[in-house]
């Protein structure tokens, strides 16, 4: 990102389970590597209410990312989980009677499947990911490139590349850092990307605080 390019930052509203972790890794990747900041509660553990913690991450974002693609019933509880749903009505909201200029992305594991779920936002072009985080990428590059106007975004295939050659290192960085690639807390990795980027790729990133 070139020096002066303000960073805006990114709400990222997703599963954050084992089974959605490769995409959730892929596209906080792709956020950084396009100049952008992610935002998410794994950032933020302190006990302030997560209502009040959540609000106040969507207020401060200009952009949102949200995954509605996890719809199966719990497997304790037998109850299907609304968080992302509501999230997502959230930052509607706040776009609608607060801050106008704030722009958002929905994904969806399948193509107009949300529909049978979620029939409300038929009129919003939610995109579908196919859980492949090479897809991903690229859909999270495009609207970005779209909602920003930024002609300093990399290609999605690019990226993708990128992306893989940070993987490929991600086990030696984990071990350098004295960290468990297993069990990478989102600010650790986060760490572990932006580095990575101003060293191998020769990028301006900001970390997070």
């Amino acid at each position: 990102m070139p020096k002066g390019e303000k960073t805006d930052r990114v709400f990222i509203n997703c599963p954050f389970d084992q089974n959605y972790k490769p995409l959730f890794e892929a596209i906080i990747f792709t956020i950084y590597d396009c100049g952008f900041r992610p935002i998410c509660a794994l950032e933020d553990e302190d006990e302030e209410i997560r209502l009040t913690k959540i609000v106040n991450m969507i207020r401060r974002c200009r952009y949102g990312i949200h995954d509605i693609s996890r719809t199966e019933l719990d497997e304790d509880t037998d109850l299907p989980r609304f968080n992302m749903p509501f999230e997502l009505g959230l930052f509607i909201g706040c776009k609608k009677y607060g801050n106008k200029n704030k722009s958002y992305l929905v994904l969806d594991r399948e193509q107009y499947r949300f529909r049978e779920f979620i029939s409300d936002i038929s009129g919003i072009d939610v995109k579908s990911h196919n859980t492949r985080p090479e897809t991903a990428i690229r859909i999270v590059r495009d609207w970005l490139r779209t909602v920003s106007r930024r002609t300093t975004i990399p290609s999605g295939s690019t990226i993708w590349t990128r992306y893989q050659n940070f993987r490929i290192e991600l086990p030696d960085l984990c071990i350098e850092s004295e960290l468990n690639i297993n069990d990478l807390h989102f600010l650790d990795y986060s760490h572990l990307v932006t580095q990575w980027l101003r060293d191998y790729e020769g990028l301006e990133i900001e970390e997070i605080d």
